[in-house]
């Protein structure tokens, strides 16, 4: 009877965790992290308030350790990347590949969840260096960039990886010919083979096709011929745009999937099915003289609505059923980067940690310290310090568990089973009380939040508990995805 109950108020409690409906969760977003921008907050802190809000996917632009580090044991699965500089060197045999993979990446898994590594960033439609690289006036070479991918998924697949990290590369739409009308789309000409290379291997290793997209920059460049709310993601139907074969775009960001979608089935893949991402989308805040769509309210407008579309699960108006994951740009404007005042100010964050506008970044089943709720209204201040992520649910070590088991399960924690153990050692966070009862629940509960918090993850051989109630004490603060 008591096991019944426990059963019933677990399920109650928390749905999403036991829903027999996976598809009607509403679904979370991703964020692209750069950091070229000065009195950045630590990475830590970043992590830190992530994990109180919707976000559970971030994209940075290198393997930065210090960022891969701060993401340990969070819930949130990150997509590393190979630098644009450094592509021909990976292209150039499977053994510089995998001393890349080793060095940038290998120390860090499975305690970070590195889900997807992006070769390149808009590699094909700049020169040798691109995203957060040096700009290098030599053309790249797309023989280069395909053979990179090819190398890094056989290192992968040598490691028994490949399920778990998809190799891709992010395009910018100027990859496309042209996208209007969307269903007539292609790639540019010169493009074509090497697009249809990448395409064959994202369709066989079941890897997603990135594309960077920014209505923004249609509107800016062309304000007399496209409508302002079309482009900020407006869905009335007073400013949609008919396609030749009957598709009704609402919104340009929709247009702009089904014309990379187009180009992609133009090459001829037969059955093989490509998934979309969008990489990259928003709006900035602030822009160059005459930049008059460049505003705060514009800015808030546009990834507000993104993050809903996000969230959505929709299609678009050619593929109604297939979700497209979508990941905002950016989270922290960057006073470094080159080029205009538009390009440093795409952020949702200031580089001092304050919102450049108020987004709602909060989720259903966040919770804070000061019990409001809601992780979307915080900053990057001291109290996000002890911010939690998701259905509160955790997994400590029982009472009076046999010392021989839970030092082998410790063992295996902090082992095999991948847990970044270093807040329990001395001098860290959860070091005291040093007794083995309080150390086995902090690896049991951090290998139990890596592996999607599953009954069996907090089995240890009977000796693992669910509960409801945070373990966190003092600064020793309990990872929650």
């Amino acid at each position: 009877m008591a096991t019944s109950l426990s059963l019933f108020l677990l399920l109650l409690l928390h749905p999403l965790i036991f829903s027999p409906f996976p598809n009607a969760v509403v679904s979370a977003v991703g964020i692209n992290y750069g950091t070229l921008g000065s009195n950045l907050p630590p990475p830590k802190r970043v992590a830190q308030l992530l994990q109180a809000t919707l976000i559970d996917k971030v994209k940075i632009y290198d393997t930065n350790p210090e960022i891969l580090q701060a993401f340990s044991n969070t819930g949130i699965d990150l997509i590393v990347a190979v630098e644009n500089s450094h592509v021909p060197n990976i292209s150039t045999e499977v053994a510089a590949a995998d001393q890349w993979f080793a060095t940038r990446v290998l120390p860090f898994i499975p305690a970070t969840s590195i889900t997807a590594i992006a070769v390149g960033n808009e590699y094909l439609t700049t020169g040798a260096a691109a995203g957060n690289d040096e700009k290098d006036p030599n053309p790249s070479d797309p023989a280069a960039l395909v053979q990179a991918m090819q190398n890094l998924h056989s290192v992968l697949i040598a490691r028994g990886l490949d399920r778990k990290i998809k190799v891709t590369t992010p395009h910018s739409m100027a990859v496309l010919a042209s996208s209007f009308p969307p269903s007539a789309s292609t790639f540019t000409t010169n493009l074509v083979p090497t697009m249809t290379s990448i395409a064959a291997f994202l369709a066989d290793t079941n890897a997603p096709f990135m594309v960077n997209a920014y209505p923004y920059f249609a509107y800016r460049d062309n304000p007399d011929m496209v409508n302002l709310q079309y482009a900020l993601l407006g869905n009335s139907t007073s400013t949609s745009v008919r396609d030749p074969k009957g598709y009704v775009y609402t919104n340009m960001l929709d247009a702009q999937i089904d014309a990379v979608r187009s180009a992609i089935d133009a090459l001829g893949l037969g059955h093989r099915k490509v998934e979309i991402m969008v990489s990259e989308s928003g709006w900035p805040s602030k822009g160059d003289s005459g930049d008059m769509a460049a505003t705060p309210d514009n800015a808030k407008t546009y990834n507000t609505r993104l993050i809903e579309r996000a969230q959505s699960n929709k299609g678009t108006p050619m593929k109604p059923n297939d979700k497209v994951e979508i990941f905002v740009f950016a989270l922290f404007n960057e006073n470094k980067k080159e080029g205009g005042a538009t390009e440093r100010n795409f952020g949702i964050f200031n580089g001092d940690g304050s919102k450049v506008y108020n987004v709602d970044l909060s989720c259903q089943f966040c919770s804070n310290t000061d019990g409001s709720g809601s992780g979307g209204g915080s900053g990057f201040g001291e109290k996000v310090a002890g911010v939690l992520r998701g259905p509160s649910v955790w997994c400590v070590a029982k009472p009076h568990s046999d010392d021989k088991v839970l030092q082998a399960v410790l063992d295996f924690c902090c082992g095999a089973g991948g847990v970044d153990c270093r807040e329990i050692y001395e001098h860290g966070d959860c070091f005291e009380p040093d007794k083995l009862l309080a150390h086995a629940s902090y690896a049991m509960n951090a290998y139990y939040q890596m592996h999607g918090r599953n009954y069996w993850n907090c089995d240890f051989k009977g000796t693992g508990l669910v509960t409801f109630s945070d373990p966190t004490y003092g600064t020793c603060r309990y990872p929650q995805q």
